[in-house]
């Protein structure tokens, strides 16, 4: 792989960071400092899908590295739908398990966004979608599932890591397992190479 100017990844993912790192491609992070409620609160009020959120989420994060740092510029966001709320992170073990039981015997859908910029412009943006039905969860199930994962999971929106224990909660998933960690490298690949910044 290669690149002069590796593409800069506008987010503090561990995830996002490890998906870039495992296919070669060269990096380097700089956490955007947007405030992401002030723009959920903002994009909700206007009436936006969640879908939207996720896409205007991503677009903020790569506008505002971008307009500072020379390159290419990778944001990415994504967001829960439960019915027709936005779900965020849970602030403590106590809402995570409220959620879980929420979450029983339902189907969500996580929306994966991602936006590329340069020199403050956006070059490309795309957003991916996976259903996910959540199995019956009794509630000491969904105790024990807490104890065993702790507190880490506060940090995934819907209490989950697909790549470890949060497999369990499912019954069934729809799209692509990128789009469930939140970057759906397939599309984002595909234009890196359309663009010339990795090899076709």
């Amino acid at each position: 792989m290669l690149t002069n100017n590796p593409l800069i990844l506008a987010s503090g993912s561990a995830s996002r960071a490890m998906l870039l790192q495992n296919a070669g491609i060269p990096f380097r992070k700089i956490p955007s400092a947007v405030d992401e409620d002030e723009i959920k609160d903002s994009c909700l009020a206007r009436g936006f899908t969640p879908k939207a959120v996720a896409l205007k989420l991503a677009e903020a994060k790569a506008e505002s590295v971008s307009l500072s740092n020379t390159g290419l510029v990778l944001g990415a966001d994504q967001v829960l739908q439960l019915e027709n709320d936005l779900i965020s992170k849970s602030p403590d073990m106590n809402a995570a398990r409220d959620l879980l039981k929420r979450m029983s015997g339902k189907i969500h859908y996580l929306h994966a966004a991602m936006a590329l910029y340069e020199n403050g412009q956006l070059i490309w943006s795309q957003v991916d979608t996976a259903e996910m039905s959540v199995r019956t969860l009794s509630n000491d199930f969904i105790d024990a599932y807490l104890n065993e994962a702790g507190d880490k999971l506060l940090k995934t929106v819907g209490n989950y890591m697909l790549e470890g224990s949060g497999i369990h909660l499912f019954n069934s998933i729809r799209g692509d397992y990128f789009t469930v960690l939140g970057l759906p490298m397939l599309p984002l690949l595909g234009k890196l190479r359309q663009l010339e910044v990795i090899p076709a």
